[in-house]
C-alpha cells in the first residue's frame, strides 16, 4: 500500500471524490480546496500568494503526518510535473516515494461537472468555462518517468478503487 498519494487530474476530475473512498483503507486526506475554503477563499483562480500559503500548510502538515507514519492522500491538481516534483522533494529527504493517481477524466464530464458546480462548498467551487479551458489546456500529464503512477480510468460518474 502506498503510504502518499498524490491525487492528479484537472479540477472536475473525481480526485475529491476518490481521495474520500481512499478514508477507510487509513488514508488521511489532505485538500487543497479544503484548506482555501476554510482560509475563506471562494473564488478560484487564487491569487500566487494565497496559493502558495495553502500549498505550504499541506506541505507541512503532510510532513508531519509522514513522520509519524501516517498514509496520506494529497488532493490537489498537481496540474504540473514541477508541482508534483516539488511534493517529491518535500517527501525524498523523508525516504517516501510518493506515487501519482493520475485520474483521466474525459473533457467533456469535466465540462460538465464544472458547469454543474454551484459554490455549496470547497468541492464544489464555481470555476467559469474560461478558466476551466484555460485549466484543462494547460495540464501536464504525468508520465511513468516522473515516478510510480497508476492511471485512473473510468465511465462518467462512476470511480471504483484498483483491484
Amino acid at each position: 500500500m502506498d503510504q502518499v498519494i498524490l491525487m492528479c487530474g484537472p479540477a472536475g476530475s473525481g480526485k475529491s471524490t476518490y481521495a474520500r473512498m481512499l478514508e477507510p483503507a487509513g488514508y488521511v486526506v489532505l485538500s487543497f480546496d479544503a484548506e482555501a475554503w476554510e482560509l475563506g477563499h471562494r473564488v478560484h483562480p487564487l491569487p500566487a500568494d494565497v496559493m502558495q500559503t495553502v500549498h505550504d500548510r499541506l506541505q507541512n502538515r503532510l510532513t508531519e503526518l509522514v513522520t509519524r507514519g501516517d498514509r496520506v492522500v494529497v488532493d490537489t491538481s498537481f496540474w504540473s510535473r514541477i508541482s508534483r516534483e516539488r511534493y517529491r522533494d518535500i517527501l525524498a529527504p523523508l525516504g517516501v516515494t510518493p506515487t501519482v493517481y493520475y485520474l483521466d477524466t474525459p473533457r467533456d464530464v469535466l465540462l460538465g461537472r464544472l458547469r454543474a458546480r454551484s459554490n455549496a462548498g470547497p468541492d464544489d467551487v464555481h470555476v467559469p468555462a474560461e478558466q476551466a479551458l484555460a485549466y484543462l489546456d494547460g495540464f501536464q500529464k504525468p508520465s511513468p518517468d516522473e515516478g510510480p503512477l497508476r492511471i485512473i480510468r473510468h465511465e462518467p460518474d462512476t470511480l471504483r478503487l484498483p483491484g
